[in-house]
């Protein structure tokens, strides 16, 4: 069959132009919303009189059943059709005869995948909302269980002050709050249509673009048709939210693999998400923590890909756009994998408390209090610093820790320690000493726990408001 758009041309098309050409390889994905967006679009012509009723009715009909076969695995997507919009388009006409080509009236294939895309990624980004605070719950849990664990909290890898590992793991709730937010705030960019735009300059046929709108639960319509059918910044957004999730994953992914070393031994993940080696009978390897790591980069890639297919297109549609979606397809993928596995993952670690509080007791992390005790007894901070660092070196060379220390010992040191620093020195008294908005303190921390609960709660009605809106 000749091509649909085939009138002005003389030849076929050669046969490795339309292998390197075609993206039915891989917009199939658009299936389900190119039919959306069609059935809207078809009911928009009825209801505007452009096409009869009789039509609209046997074109809906004929969509619903193309559905079904797609959704059945029996749809064939042939390289010749090009794209996923030309194969259901001759679908359809296969279907229900000449009148499928009515279909296409008032729109063009350029306004019509972005109308795909925005209809794709506005699902996505609330299923991704959902599975970020699905992890949000998880880490919560583990908090929660973990009020009375003390951890060493570590600047450039070295231990620095005892910190509560719920306090730790609060951090994380905190980063995909904001990745939380970035995907709510970008959904109001992806919530607009551009059907109705044609090809560029809009269309001749009187068309109401806001009734098309309120058929596919679009808050708002595209201003201006050049911008409706060339942008892409609603697709740059979401790979620049999903490359910052991954960031914060993979940061993870790093300190659950050394947390899980024999080197630490802070945490044990459970087998499921781990395997074994094939020569060495004792190795438990973290692969998910590592692939999620190692995966964060694919996510980058194809931010930058993105970024650098648009730099220097003119208005308004350009063939290379077909480049923006594949790696929107691959970080979706990749993205939903990480997150479903993660929550998994992190509500099923085992923590070792007990390998934790050892590290905290065999550490100098408890030295700046003892500066903060010589401060409140009149030392300027400066003095008291260096004579902290004479104390530990000391310990040091003597093999000591600080709590280790006789009083003699401090007062060689100075003379304004007393007895009170051993319960200064105390991991517990280190950690609940920090007690401000923020801080590590029990408190503070079980009340950074009750308003990030809350906060989950506001989360999950607006998911399940916007689950309904997005079809």
């Amino acid at each position: 069959m000749s091509k649909l758009w085939g009138g002005r041309f003389t030849k076929k098309t050669d046969q490795l132009v339309e292998e390197y050409t075609a993206s039915i390889t891989f917009d199939k994905e658009l299936a389900e919303e190119d039919i959306q967006g069609s059935l809207a679009h078809v009911t928009m012509l009825g209801k505007c009189g452009i096409l009869p009723a009789e039509d609209v009715e046997k074109i809906k009909d004929g969509l619903l059943k193309v559905r079904r076969r797609i959704q059945n695995g029996e749809q064939e997507f042939l390289i010749a059709d090009e794209d996923i919009h030309m194969n259901i388009e001759k679908a359809l006409i296969d279907e229900i005869g000449p009148v499928g080509g009515k279909l296409h009236t008032g729109r063009s294939r350029n306004d019509q995948v972005a109308t795909d895309m925005h209809l794709y990624l506005r699902k996505r980004v609330v299923e991704f909302v959902d599975q970020l605070q699905k992890l949000q719950g998880a880490l919560i849990g583990q908090a929660k269980q973990n009020l009375d664990t003390i951890v060493p909290g570590y600047t450039h890898l070295q231990r620095a002050q005892p910190i509560l590992f719920a306090h730790h793991l609060m951090a994380y709730v905190s980063m995909f709050g904001r990745d939380i937010e970035r995907l709510q705030d970008s959904y109001k960019r992806i919530d607009a249509l551009p059907l109705g735009a044609g090809a560029l300059a809009g269309t001749t046929f009187a068309i109401d673009r806001h009734f098309t709108a309120q058929q596919l639960n679009f808050g708002r319509v595209y201003e201006n048709s050049l911008d409706a059918v060339s942008d892409r910044d609603f697709i740059v957004e979401f790979l620049s939210g999903a490359s910052l999730i991954m960031m914060h994953l993979s940061r993870m992914s790093e300190e659950l693999i050394l947390w899980s070393s024999t080197e630490f031994q802070f945490v044990e993940l459970d087998d499921a998400f781990c395997t074994g080696s094939s020569i060495m009978p004792q190795k438990k390897n973290p692969d998910v923590p590592e692939l999620v790591r190692g995966k964060t980069g694919r996510v980058y890639g194809n931010l930058v890909g993105l970024l650098t297919v648009l730099k220097s297109l003119p208005l308004a549609y350009n063939k290379d756009m077909q480049e923006d979606k594949e790696g929107m397809f691959d970080t979706v993928k990749t993205l939903q994998g990480a997150l479903q596995l993660f929550a998994s993952m992190i509500e099923t670690m085992k923590v070792r408390k007990e390998k934790m509080r050892r590290a905290v007791d065999q550490d100098f992390s408890n030295a700046t209090d003892i500066a903060d005790f010589l401060v409140g007894k009149g030392l300027p901070f400066r003095q008291a610093h260096e004579v902290i660092g004479k104390t530990v070196l000391y310990c040091i060379q003597h093999n000591k820790f600080l709590l280790d220390l006789t009083l003699e010992e401090f007062k060689q040191f100075s003379e304004l320690f007393d007895d009170r620093i051993y319960a200064v020195l105390q991991p517990e008294a280190v950690v609940n000493a920090r007690n401000v908005y923020g801080g590590t303190a029990t408190p503070q921390v079980e009340a950074a726990i009750s308003r990030a609960e809350a906060e989950l709660a506001r989360t999950s009605e607006w998911v399940s408001e916007y689950e309904a809106k997005s079809l």
